[in-house]
């Protein structure tokens, strides 16, 4: 379960939000909702350990992640704004990179059925300065295929995507929720599930 406590975080003189406690259990989403400037970036990129919020406590299995550091990376899947696609590398090469850093290797075979399956057979060889950006995209969301972190974070993950590939994305997110996972994310989209609880959190200001 991932339990945030009296949270609040500012950028510059601003308030974003305080007081904010939740908690995320196993098979759940949690949407994050608010408009432009209401802190929701900055939330998820707490909840990552990624910047220290002003006050309250993010736990994770009942542990500080301060505390739990590395196993708590290790549980987390984090997916920002930024695809993290290094364009002189195939996608192949980049999810195996990936992978890798995730503390998580696969084969190659497992990295190809997930390329496929996401739409890219026949691109894995391709540097992927060569790719669309909706296809870039696609490389990166592979990343979901091949996860087995309990807790993802996704922050706006179905920007540049076409319709099939939304499609697919709200398939994994519920395929991970049914699997007994947790996810946070921010989006105008919703996602319907067969398993598993919705969650809202709507920030007052509403997006960073």
């Amino acid at each position: 379960m991932l339990d945030v406590t009296d949270l609040a975080c500012r950028r510059g003189d601003r308030q974003l939000f305080r007081s904010l406690s939740f908690q995320v259990p196993a098979q759940t989403l949690l949407h994050v909702r608010g408009r432009n400037g209401s802190g929701k970036t900055t939330l998820l990129r707490a909840l990552c350990g990624l910047l220290r919020p002003d006050a309250g406590r993010i736990r994770w299995k009942g542990k500080s992640i301060g505390e739990l550091a590395e196993d708590y990376n290790r549980d987390l899947l984090y997916f920002g704004h930024l695809n993290g696609i290094k364009a002189d590398l195939t996608g192949l090469e980049n999810l195996r990179i990936a992978r890798t850093l995730d503390q998580d290797p696969v084969g190659d075979d497992a990295i190809l059925d997930a390329l496929a399956r996401i739409g890219l057979e026949g691109f894995e060889d391709l540097p992927t300065r060569m790719l669309s950006q909706g296809q870039k995209k696609r490389v990166a969301l592979t990343r979901l295929i091949l996860s087995k972190a309990p807790l993802w974070i996704l922050d706006e993950p179905f920007t540049a995507l076409d319709v099939d590939a939304v499609d697919l994305l709200q398939q994994l997110i519920a395929e991970q929720v049914a699997d007994g996972g947790s996810v946070v994310l921010t989006t105008h989209q919703e996602v319907p599930l067969t398993q598993g609880a919705i969650q809202r959190l709507t920030l007052d200001e509403a997006d960073d």
